[in-house]
C-alpha cells in the first residue's frame, strides 16, 4: 500500500538563468511533487513515461532518493523535454519533445494507494486515465496546467484552454496557479474561479502564488495561507508541484488541510533554494517552518 501515487511525465529540464551555465535536471510535477511528499516520510511511487533519452542517472537518482519506479515505462518516443528561461522574474517555457500519452493500461492493474496526484505537464494524461485514476484511490488531486497549456509552433507555452467538462467531477483536491484556474474554468476573478471548480465537486482548492503564498478555499472558507520565506531565492522552479506533493503526503494520513498547507508552503521554500528538484532541509526542518506558517494563516 503506497501513501501517494503520481501520475505524469517525468521530463528533461534545461534551466537557463540569467548569468549562470545552463544546466539540465530531471524534471516535471512527478519529480518535484514526489520528492517532496517522500521528504514527508510518504512511500511514493510514480507512474510515468520516459524514452531512450531520459539518462540511466536521472532514474538512479530518484532511485535513490526512495521513490517507487515500478511504475515507470521506456518507450520509443523521446522524452518530454522542456527549456525553461528565467531572466528576473520571468519565465519562459518551452517544449522541445513531448513523449507518448499516459493511458490508463499504463496504470498497474494492482496498484494499492491512499492517495494519488495527477501531475500532467503537457496533455500526456488522458481524460479516460484520470477517470480510471479516480475509482482507485480514496483521494485524488489534480494539477490543471498539462490541460489548460497550449504550444505554438516552436513549442512556447501559454495558457489557453478550458477544463474540460467533467474532469473535475471525482476530484478531491485542486491546486493551479492563478492564470490556470482563471482559465481552466472561465471566470477572471479568482476567488469566484475557485467557487466555480469547488461546486464541480473539489472539496479544498489551492491557488499558489508563488512568493504571495497561496489561497485555499475548503468546506466554504476561504484562506489566506503566507508564503514560507527561503533563506534564499535561487530557482523557483517545481516550487507549486512540491507544495501539492507535501500537502497530499500529509493530507493523505488525514492531517487538518491548513496544516498540509502549511507544510506544502513551508517545503516550496526549500525547493526555491536550490537549483532543480536537489532540494535541501529534513523533515524536521521543514516542520520548523510549517509551525511558524500555520500561525499565520488567516480567514478571510
Amino acid at each position: 500500500m503506497f501513501d501517494l501515487t503520481i501520475i505524469g511525465h517525468l521530463t528533461i529540464d534545461k534551466i537557463v538563468r540569467k548569468g549562470a551555465e545552463p544546466v539540465f535536471m530531471p524534471g516535471g510535477s512527478a519529480t518535484y511533487a514526489s520528492l517532496a511528499a517522500k521528504r514527508m516520510g510518504a512511500d511514493v511511487l510514480v507512474a510515468s513515461k520516459v524514452g531512450p533519452d531520459f539518462p540511466d542517472e536521472y532514474v538512479s537518482w530518484l532511485s535513490r532518493g526512495g521513490i517507487d519506479l515500478a511504475g515507470l515505462r521506456r518507450v520509443n518516443t523521446p522524452t518530454t523535454y522542456f527549456i525553461l528561461k528565467y531572466d528576473d522574474e520571468k519565465r519562459l517555457l518551452q517544449l522541445k519533445n513531448v513523449c507518448e500519452p499516459i493511458s490508463s493500461k499504463d496504470i498497474p492493474a494492482n496498484l494499492k494507494t491512499r492517495g494519488i496526484h495527477i501531475g500532467s505537464v503537457a496533455g500526456e494524461v488522458t481524460v479516460e486515465t484520470v477517470r480510471r485514476l479516480t475509482e482507485l484511490a480514496e483521494i485524488v488531486s489534480l494539477d490543471p496546467q498539462g490541460f489548460v497549456r497550449i504550444f505554438d509552433e516552436k513549442g512556447y507555452v501559454k495558457i489557453g484552454k478550458r477544463l474540460e467538462v467533467g474532469i473535475l467531477g471525482r476530484i478531491d483536491v485542486l491546486k493551479a496557479s492563478e492564470e490556470e484556474i482563471k482559465e481552466a474554468v472561465g471566470v477572471e476573478n479568482v476567488w469566484k474561479a475557485m467557487e466555480v471548480a469547488a461546486e464541480l465537486a473539489p472539496r479544498i482548492v489551492i491557488v499558489t502564488k508563488g512568493i504571495e503564498g497561496a489561497f485555499m478555499l475548503f468546506d466554504q472558507n476561504r484562506y489566506e495561507v503566507p508564503a514560507c520565506k527561503p533563506s534564499l531565492i535561487v530557482d523557483p522552479t517545481g516550487a507549486g508541484d512540491a507544495f501539492i506533493g507535501a500537502f497530499m503526503a500529509e493530507y493523505v494520513r488525514k492531517k487538518d488541510p491548513l496544516w498540509c498547507a502549511a507544510v506544502g508552503s513551508a517545503v516550496a521554500s526549500f525547493v526555491i533554494e536550490t537549483v532543480g528538484p536537489s532540494f535541501s532541509g529534513s523533515k524536521e526542518d521543514v516542520l520548523k517552518r510549517a509551525q511558524k506558517v500555520y500561525r499565520r494563516i488567516r480567514r478571510v
